[in-house]
């Protein structure tokens, strides 16, 4: 990665129909990007999605690539969240099993420390939800590795964002 490089959030209102996500994301890879989180989801108008893509850039490149987005017919809005206060959250499904009942008592311990909900379990095995900020995810996320790596699955979807209506970043 380029030492100049900085992580870029960007959302897009964009037209809700077949093939406007690979386009937009054609753009992306067109100029070598690798998304590091992208999703899409159908806004208040069902004629209209928002796309909430988080990368890492460098400025000549980004700037580039908003003037694409800006021209491109599909794109109705382009907001760059990189340097505004906004809400993101990203959702992370945990799903461990074979635990011991000793265990199942520690994730239940811990998952009320984290924060994080047990939304199923069943003799032996459960699954957590997090919906938190991608670096608390991640924290998450190390802890249980650590302790299950062998006996869990984690599932993560792409954070979503929205600008903050006050000023202060959350």
């Amino acid at each position: 990665m380029d030492s100049t490089a900085k992580k870029r959030w960007v959302s897009l209102y964009v037209e809700n129909d077949v093939g406007v996500l690979a386009k937009i994301s054609g753009l992306f890879s067109g100029k070598s990007y690798n998304l590091c989180s992208l999703t899409v989801g159908e806004t208040e108008d069902p004629t209209v999605s928002r796309m909430t893509i988080s990368l890492y850039g460098d400025d000549k490149t980004f700037e580039q690539i908003i003037k694409q987005l800006n021209r491109s017919v599909e794109v109705i809005k382009v907001l760059d969240f990189t340097d505004l206060p906004i809400h993101k959250k990203e959702i992370l499904y945990i799903k461990l099993h074979s635990l011991r009942r000793d265990e199942m008592e520690d994730v239940f311990r811990s998952a009320s420390v984290f924060g994080v909900t047990v939304t199923d379990y069943e003799r032996g095995s459960l699954i957590l939800e997090c919906v938190r900020t991608e670096a608390e995810n991640d924290e998450v996320l190390r802890y249980y590795k650590k302790h299950f790596l062998s006996r869990m699955e984690a599932v993560r979807g792409g954070s979503v964002a929205i600008e903050s209506v006050s000023r202060s970043d959350r």
